[in-house]
């Protein structure tokens, strides 16, 4: 049997299990802008035992390399963006909700860091069917010579209940050229006033050094995306209006009035590949976790909040970085911008293996997830996340006021998954679904998306 086969035959045995499931910070650096030695502990994981295990149940498979998946609240369905471009709805899987594959630059079998990335649907979209898509689209005609791609986010007019939905709907609200063709983030997110927030990489390569890597603030490394504010949007999280044509920037964002570009709502990052709102709405706004994905040492997430700059490339999580020898730390870094803005640190971090001796978490890739508000009281408030070789484990992380978040591992019984997590999504009643596969490229047809369960 092909693998559409598969799908198609796993998702109809398994509908009715996802519908049951739908109802209607860190350490102070201290100093100043110039090199210093740092003198503070490190935010590595603190030891703890391992969690009990949590169960999973499956609910979908047959993906290639499924990205993300969205649940919008008064739709039955949940719909899964598999990163070759297509977008599958749960219970219509006889052919993809939306295909997009055209639109989407050719992609290496084996990793890939490009493709069909994010979805949003719109917070009214049972009503509207507004479903907005991140995807990596080949060079343009103004694309500058020698960039890799185009990075897209364009909205789609779909009707949530058909089986399938036309492409020919689509209309772009933002495009960026993207230098390379790694660190492209993906992650969309409605706040709670209903403007939408965009997560963008530095632009790729290593370091965020090179071609397409604007010179910043910092005198000791030369160029950086994640510290320049006026030159391009990349290392950044944005935050626009989509009720404009094609957009709008709110009136409150951190830059508008000032020097930078009034769409960056927060800055200083390397790989944003998933993030998620942090409790609800807030009189101060929205609060994001962000994982950041490291180079060479650490891998983090941080408590996003506007105007803060979040350190990448003068940081890698809590420690100094220098893109001329990534897996050294160099004896001293700014912890404040020539401006005086603090570069804010992350609530989580983990190294990679054999950087630290003794670690209890450890990864090279990180996969940023939820607040959970579930039915598993074990894990209720906690914050689940994961590494992309996740080799059968999931992390908790314990919120704290002040300082980083304790994380530990939970191995995750019964149900075979695959070895690497990809993405994690949350249904209206707070349950949490993680996305794997068998394979860490973008081939195949071992994606599988499954539910959390005790």
């Amino acid at each position: 049997m092909t693998a559409d086969g598969t799908r198609r035959r796993f998702l109809r045995r398994t509908a009715g299990v996802l519908l049951a499931g739908f109802a209607g910070c860190g350490s102070q650096r201290g100093g100043d802008a110039t090199a210093t030695p740092r003198t503070t502990a490190t935010a590595s994981p603190t030891p703890a035992v391992d969690r009990p295990g949590v169960d999973v149940e499956p609910v979908a498979d047959g993906f290639a390399a499924p990205a993300d998946v969205a649940m919008p609240a008064g739709v039955d369905r949940a719909f899964v963006a598999d990163q070759p471009g297509r977008v599958y709805a749960t219970d219509a899987p006889d052919t993809p909700f939306l295909d997009l594959s055209d639109r989407v630059v050719d992609l290496r079998a084996g990793p890939d860091e490009r493709g069909l990335l994010g979805l949003a649907p719109h917070p009214d979209f049972a009503s509207n069917g507004r479903l907005f898509v991140r995807y990596s689209a080949p060079p343009q005609s103004s694309t500058p010579a020698g960039y890799s791609h185009t990075f897209v986010l364009s909205e789609f007019t779909v009707d949530p209940t058909a089986a399938s939905a036309s492409p020919s709907s689509e209309r772009v609200v933002l495009e960026i050229a993207q230098p390379q063709s790694n660190h492209n983030a993906g992650s969309l997110a409605f706040g709670a006033d209903g403007t939408l927030f965009v997560g963008v990489g530095d632009g790729g390569g290593g370091g965020d050094v090179g071609r397409g890597h604007a010179s910043d603030w910092y005198e000791r490394i030369r160029g950086g995306n994640g510290q320049d504010l006026t030159e391009n949007l990349l290392g950044s999280i944005l935050r626009i209006d989509v009720e404009g044509d094609p957009y709008t920037v709110p009136d409150d964002n951190p830059l508008v009035g000032e020097d930078g570009l009034d769409e960056q709502w927060a800055w200083g990052f390397r790989n944003p590949w998933r993030f998620s709102i942090d409790g609800p709405p807030s009189t101060d706004g929205d609060t994001l976790l962000v994982a950041d994905a490291g180079q060479a040492r650490y891998e983090e997430v941080s408590r996003v909040q506007a105007g803060e700059n979040y350190g990448w490339n003068v940081h890698e999580g809590t420690h100094c970085f220098d893109p001329s020898a990534p897996t050294e730390e160099p004896a001293g870094c700014p912890s404040h911008t020539l401006s005086g803005a603090q570069l804010r640190d992350p609530v989580i971090e983990y190294p990679h293996p054999g950087v630290e001796s003794g670690a209890t978490v450890t990864g090279i890739a990180i996969v940023g997830g939820y607040r959970y508000r579930g039915p598993i009281d074990e894990f209720d408030g906690r914050y689940v996340f994961a590494d992309w070789r996740a080799d059968g484990r999931l992390f908790v992380a314990d919120p704290t006021e002040d300082g980083p978040w304790p994380v530990s591992t939970v191995p995750i019984r019964g149900e075979t998954v695959g070895s690497f997590v990809r993405a994690f999504g949350r249904d209206p009643d707070g349950r949490l679904y993680v996305l794997t596969s068998d394979h860490g490229g973008t081939a195949g047809s071992t994606g599988a998306l499954h539910r959390l369960v005790t």
